[in-house]
């Protein structure tokens, strides 16, 4: 039994923050980046953190991935503590971050090597997630002969590999023109469903959060607060995000989430 199926079994949530606050101290002094930020996800749910840049949105990406520890509050997983990276978090950046010396087939295994999990079996699942991703031809290719986009499939492959239950997305597709930006989303929803995960996307794109979650989380800025909750339509939740976008809801959605974001000060609730 998986974690996730664990987790259903006992309804455990898959992610759940309480209370947490994290404080920058420098040489010139304290910046409260996020504030008492609570919330949680339930196993296979996709949630969006939508904001503004410097509402901590990242911050919190890292706290739950185990790379920063919270000045106050904590994280669990699956029911477990956050202390450190774990290889059942799944982290994707913005940038694609290959390594440009290794071939795509061997930067999939990155993560397995981390954790000494290479074995036959985990490479001939590298290889069937290389072939669901349109990437199977070009494994022996190296970053530099790929397009942003195939490299960014590549980045997923290689998150997707250590099976992790929980997925943090952090702007991956910001850097991809608008076009490969939506085959990603598409690609990167199927991928989530079939594979049975739980996300979590960082962004400051409303279309892309209303089109791939199931919920929006909104954030405001300077410390970084949760301003409101949405709910998406089932409507909407069910179709692929390209055609999310037309779907009866969807707009009215769009432009309660924009108000929200551009009102001072914003309310709390959902």
């Amino acid at each position: 039994m998986t974690a996730m199926e664990a987790a259903v079994a006992s309804t455990i949530p898959a992610l759940r923050l309480s209370g947490v606050t994290h404080v920058y101290v420098t040489e010139k002094g304290a910046t409260l980046s996020v504030d008492d930020i609570g919330f949680q996800i339930e196993p296979g749910e996709f949630v969006s953190l939508l904001g503004p840049s410097g509402c901590g949105k990242t911050t919190l990406l890292s706290i739950i991935a185990g790379l920063i520890r919270p000045t106050e509050g904590g994280v669990e997983v699956y029911g477990k503590a956050v202390k450190q990276p774990s290889p059942k978090v799944g982290y994707m950046l913005q940038q694609d971050y290959l390594f440009p010396w290794r071939t795509i087939f061997d930067n999939a295994l990155i993560g397995l090597e981390l954790n000494d999990a290479v074995t036959r079996k985990s490479k001939a699942e590298i290889l069937r997630l290389l072939d669901e991703m349109g990437l199977l031809q070009v494994r022996d290719h190296y970053p530099s002969q790929l397009s942003g986009g195939m490299r960014q499939r590549a980045a997923l492959v290689r998150t997707l590999a250590t099976n992790p239950d929980l997925l943090l997305l952090d702007e991956p597709f910001s850097a991809l023109d608008y076009q490969t930006k939506l085959q990603m989303e598409d690609l990167v929803a199927n991928a989530i469903r079939n594979h049975g995960k739980t996300a979590l996307l960082v962004t400051h794109d409303i279309s892309e959060a209303i089109a791939l979650s199931d919920r929006v989380l909104v954030l405001e800025r300077n410390p970084g607060r949760i301003r409101r909750e949405f709910t998406v339509p089932e409507e909407i939740r069910r179709a692929v995000p390209l055609d999310a976008r037309e779907k009866q809801g969807f707009h009215r959605l769009f432009h309660d989430i924009w108000r929200e974001l551009e009102t001072p000060g914003g309310r709390k609730g959902t």
